[in-house]
């Protein structure tokens, strides 16, 4: 479930809010291939299904910049602010891969508000997203997103 906020200032104060979780998305060897091909990683443990098997995983798994990147598709389904002129992804921190996700695994995003306070006439907010592995025992990646909504005046 979307966690929705009428306006960026709205952010304030709700740092400890928990959000999601989003939806599941299946993590298939074609999106992995894909991302490969514009990032130019061609890594084997990647791409190489029959080389991989016999690999370190058993088989081919999903690049961890890969798995960073879907932040991006998770958030929307986590948090939506409302009420600004516009926003800016203001970069990350604290990114760790913690377990490799293997192709044919289903992933997931849940986050928390860490933090949110007002810089420079925008409301800055810092959302920890946790990416799950369906049925795994440790999650996959946990990153801090830092985003900037400049409030319509």
């Amino acid at each position: 479930m979307t966690k929705v906020f009428d306006t960026p200032s709205g952010l304030l104060g709700s740092e400890g809010t928990r959000l999601g979780p989003s939806d599941w998305l299946l993590i298939d060897q074609a999106r992995v291939n894909g991302f490969a091909e514009v990032t130019g990683d061609h890594q084997w443990i990647h791409i190489d299904v029959e080389r991989a098997k016999a690999g370190p995983f058993g088989g081919t798994i999903a690049h961890g910049y890969l798995t960073m990147s879907l932040v991006n598709l998770f958030l929307p389904q986590l948090i939506e602010v409302r009420g600004f002129v516009h926003a800016v992804n203001f970069g990350a921190d604290r990114l760790r891969f913690l377990v490799p996700v293997k192709v044919g695994s289903r992933i997931r995003g849940v986050g928390e508000i860490v933090s949110a306070e007002e810089v420079k006439g925008a409301i800055q907010s810092v959302v920890r997203v946790t990416v799950e592995i369906e049925h795994g025992e440790k999650p996959a990646c946990v990153v801090d997103t830092i985003s900037r909504y400049f409030p319509e005046t």
